[in-house]
C-alpha cells in the first residue's frame, strides 16, 4: 500500500466503487444454496497493517474518456460488483485513492475505522454484499 488510509472528499456518496471479481480468489459453491456465488473474501480488506479493499474508482476512468466495464475486465477478472461510496461510508468504511504507478491510475482502497483500517466487521461486510449489484456480470454466479 502507499497511502495511508483516509476518506477522499473528492469522491462523492453516488460514485460508483467497483470490485473486481477474480472467479479463482472469489467465487465458491455454496451447497447450501445449491449455487455458484461471490465469497465474503471478496469483501474483506487485504492482510497488512494498514491494507484496504482494492478497489477501481469509476468516475476516474470517465474524467479519462475509459470504459470503465472493458478496464475492469481482464482474463483473471472477468466479472465485477460495484457499490456506492455512500453505502460504504454509510457503515463506517473510508475511500480513497490509491493509484498504482504505471499499472492503474484509477485504483483506490476501501479501509476500516481509524483504529482498525484493516479490518471490516461482519457487519460491514454485510452491508457491503446487500448493497453490491453486478458491473459486469459472471454468468452463473450469485452476488448472495
Amino acid at each position: 500500500m502507499s497511502v495511508e488510509p483516509y476518506d477522499e472528499v473528492g469522491i462523492a456518496g453516488p460514485d460508483l466503487i467497483i470490485r473486481r471479481i477474480d472467479p479463482e480468489q472469489h467465487v465458491v459453491d455454496d451447497d447450501n444454496r445449491n449455487c455458484r456465488r461471490i465469497s465474503t473474501k471478496a469483501y474483506s480488506p487485504s492482510s497488512g497493517e494498514n491494507g484496504g479493499m482494492s478497489v477501481d474508482i469509476e468516475q476516474l476512468m470517465i474524467a479519462d474518456d475509459v470504459e470503465p466495464k472493458a478496464y475492469v475486465t481482464s482474463p483473471k477478472y472477468v466479472g465485477s460488483v460495484a457499490f456506492t461510496a455512500q453505502s460504504l461510508r454509510d457503515v463506517g468504511l473510508r475511500i480513497g485513492y490509491d493509484p498504482i504507478p504505471n499499472v492503474n491510475p484509477y485504483h483506490g482502497e476501501v479501509w476500516g475505522t481509524e483504529v482498525k483500517p484493516s479490518r471490516f466487521t461482519g457487519a460491514q461486510r454485510n452491508a457491503i454484499l446487500s448493497s453490491a449489484s453486478w458491473y459486469v456480470q459472471i454468468l452463473g454466479v450469485e452476488l448472495v
